[in-house]
């Protein structure tokens, strides 16, 4: 599974709110409920926030196997 978790800290370190990607970057509030519910994403909104970020895409997204999130959530 992929999970957007890093996203929200990278966000934190570089002082961008969920507000400033809606309001200044014209991000969708949709796409950033998909990646607040680990959701698909289309690849240019991957793009756009390593753009806005400027980071690497490991910074925003990392893959866990589905079998590790299965034993962590028990």
């Amino acid at each position: 599974m992929i999970l957007y978790n890093r996203l929200w800290r990278t966000m934190k370190e570089k002082g961008i709110s969920q507000y400033k990607l809606i309001k200044d970057y014209g991000i969708d509030k949709a796409q950033l409920h998909r990646l607040r519910k680990n959701m698909i994403v289309k690849t240019i909104i991957l793009n756009n926030l390593c753009r806005i970020l400027d980071c690497q895409i490991q910074d925003i997204m990392e893959y866990v196997p589905d079998d590790e999130i299965k034993t962590t959530s028990k």
